[in-house]
């Protein structure tokens, strides 16, 4: 039995592990929950699931997740909240020896340092978001050694098809109208921007233990296909699905094992689907390399690149900057950073909120 603690249960990717366990009650209990806020869809889901454990963030903080990390009745936990909160507590489930299932790319990015070390086992930490998970299917039964390169697919977002004119006069409301996925605003921005993109390639290098050269990313329109790894044989594995999170999840929670997602899960037609693939065009979406510079100089980088790009979203969404401003100012925060490496995780977690402060700074001279 999976005695299941859930971070971030309210959220999109928390949303779909909720049907999964709904899906499966003999395999799965759902012992703890954790949201931002004592909401009604966290109430709610607390009583489907007869949960006792619940912990509201702006209610328990950061002592209501380490709660659900070093329960003795947990098992395994997702951690499906975005930002850095999470992070103490995703080290403190990981230490203890749980299975963790992982729908955070800044716990990788901005603490992978410190987070990676913890693992137990290969199988402790599995990755949820599609990409990542894709890969890390594709990898099972290979020697990592024999790699030669992994891609992350994009669908493209909205604007695939913009000139970069175009692009100047998007609005936060054409850009949170994703193509494929339902997301929280903050990442359906990202995705418009090719941020998105860019930070999971971070992940992917530090997630996989691979350098800068490994890893790229591919336009996939229709989000069929998630991930490739090319071997130095000259063979490619690749994932494809339909772009439904419950899959990801599934696979996580119940590695090795396979199991239908939920019963409204739509199974695949591949008679239906072209595959096709194209490279980023980085003149008009210059955010993948962006993250490639980030990729390369590594230390304090991928911390600042976080708070950058937190800031510039918020900015955009009211109003203060325009769309194509985003990675340029994410580029300027970069440029004028000047604080050492971290040496431990605080000063890594808090180099987010210096970075985010600075490219606010930044952001006043921006017409």
């Amino acid at each position: 039995m999976i005695n299941l603690g859930v971070i971030g249960a309210t959220g999109s990717v928390g949303s779909s592990v909720m049907s999964v366990c709904s899906a499966w009650p003999d395999k799965i209990h759902v012992e703890a929950l954790a949201a931002n806020k004592r909401s009604e869809k966290l109430l709610n889901l607390a009583k489907k699931f007869n949960v006792s454990k619940i912990y509201p963030y702006e209610e328990f903080g950061d002592e209501g997740l380490e709660k659900i990390s070093t329960d003795e009745n947990i098992n395994h936990v997702v951690f499906s909240s975005s930002g850095t909160k999470a992070i103490k507590a995703l080290c403190s489930a990981l230490n203890s020896g749980k299975n963790v299932s992982l729908a955070n790319k800044e716990s990788i990015v901005v603490a992978g340092k410190w987070v990676m070390p913890l693992i137990k086992h290969s199988e402790q930490l599995r990755p949820v978001d599609s990409e990542h998970n894709a890969i890390w299917q594709c990898l099972h039964g290979d020697d990592k050694k024999f790699v030669k390169k992994i891609y992350l697919t994009a669908s493209g977002g909205p604007f695939r098809n913009f000139t970069y004119e175009e692009l100047k006069n998007v609005t936060p409301e054409m850009a949170l109208k994703h193509p494929v996925w339902n997301m929280g605003a903050k990442i359906t921005i990202d995705s418009a921007t090719l941020m998105n993109k860019g930070i999971e390639l971070i992940e992917a290098m530090i997630l996989f233990g691979l350098n800068e050269n490994q890893v790229d990313a591919l336009i996939s329109p229709g989000s069929f296909v998630h991930g490739l790894v090319e071997f130095d044989d000259g063979s490619v594995k690749m994932l494809a699905a339909e772009p439904d999170m419950k899959l990801p999840a599934a696979s996580c929670l119940f590695w090795p094992e396979r199991f239908f997602p939920s019963p409204d899960f739509k199974a695949p037609d591949y008679k239906i689907h072209e595959i096709k693939f194209y490279e980023p065009d980085e003149n008009k979406f210059p955010s993948i390399r962006i993250a490639r510079e980030v990729m390369r100089k590594k230390g304090a980088y991928p911390a600042v690149l976080i708070g950058a790009d937190e800031a510039a979203v918020d900015l955009f969404l009211k109003g203060k900057i325009s769309f194509t401003d985003i990675p340029n100012l994410i580029e300027e925060t970069l440029s004028a950073w000047n604080y050492s490496e971290p040496s431990n995780l605080d000063d890594a977690i808090e180099y987010v909120s210096i970075a985010k402060n600075l490219a606010e700074k930044i952001s006043l001279k921006f017409k």
